[in-house]
């Protein structure tokens, strides 16, 4: 039918679509290359957060790097197995996607945190 035009999404049959089932909406919409591409993009996410876990400079950075990256990926698990059918619903949001203030700003510290493991690895590796 092309982009924008999903009877689904635009009749108001999905519930919580702006949250909740983003994903059955993008799916929707773009289709299963779009849904193959955003789900590559948070598989490359978690090898790049997982390298940060391996290379933090102690195991409390590493711990942590490992936590907060277990944290978006679980919710991520969740919400694409809510929306396809395989869990049930629980009202957990899409990260950086969803709709929802405090969500993403949570979701924006972990990667913060995570950045700053980075950082902080990157210069102890310089000084030494």
């Amino acid at each position: 039918r092309g982009l924008g035009f999903g009877s689904q999404s635009q009749l108001k049959f999905i519930p919580e679509s702006q949250t909740d089932f983003i994903f059955s909406v993008i799916a929707e919409e773009i289709g299963l290359i779009g849904v193959t591409l955003l789900l590559l993009l948070f598989i490359f996410l978690f090898y790049r957060f997982y390298k940060i876990a391996i290379q933090a400079p102690d195991d409390f950075g590493m711990f942590i790097a490992l936590l907060t990256t277990a944290m978006i990926f679980i919710h991520i698990f969740i919400n694409t197995g809510m929306c396809v059918g395989l869990l049930p619903v629980t009202g957990i949001s899409l990260p950086f996607i969803s709709y929802g203030g405090s969500f993403l700003l949570t979701m924006m510290t972990l990667v913060g945190i995570n950045l700053s493991i980075y950082r902080y690895g990157k210069a102890l590796r310089n000084n030494n």
